[in-house]
């Protein structure tokens, strides 16, 4: 699983950092970025198999980045997590493309079964 790539975009460095160590600890290879921005102008997109990004920062925020990502011709697979209960947050999330929304503080499996169902062929 190493030879796939996982991007993490979180503003929340601890937290960034925290999960970046958490999916590496799953086998696969990680990468964090402080913003969508960072991200995108790395393009990341390119090479990454799955996003975790979160859904608000500031800047462009998750919503906005999974709607451009999920439209591209590649369209990578995105997992949003969030620790807002925003009513019909979970429809929006869903609608601009996003595989999972998991909320913050999550439990390991979910993100596992989140990954899994991003990166399944």
């Amino acid at each position: 699983m190493r030879d796939l790539l996982i991007a993490v975009i979180d503003d929340d460095e601890p937290f960034r950092m925290a999960l970046v160590e958490c999916v590496g600890s799953l086998g696969y290879a990680a990468r964090g970025f402080a913003s969508a921005e960072e991200f995108i102008a790395w393009e990341a997109d390119a090479s990454c198999n799955c996003v975790i990004t979160d859904v608000q920062m500031p800047g462009m925020s998750g919503l906005d980045l999974t709607r451009l990502l999920t439209g591209r011709p590649r369209g990578v697979p995105v997992v949003m997590v969030t620790a807002r209960s925003d009513l019909g947050l979970d429809a929006r999330a869903a609608a601009s493309g996003a595989i999972c929304l998991l909320r913050k503080p999550f439990k390991t499996d979910a993100l596992i079964d989140c990954l899994e169902r991003a990166l399944a062929p």
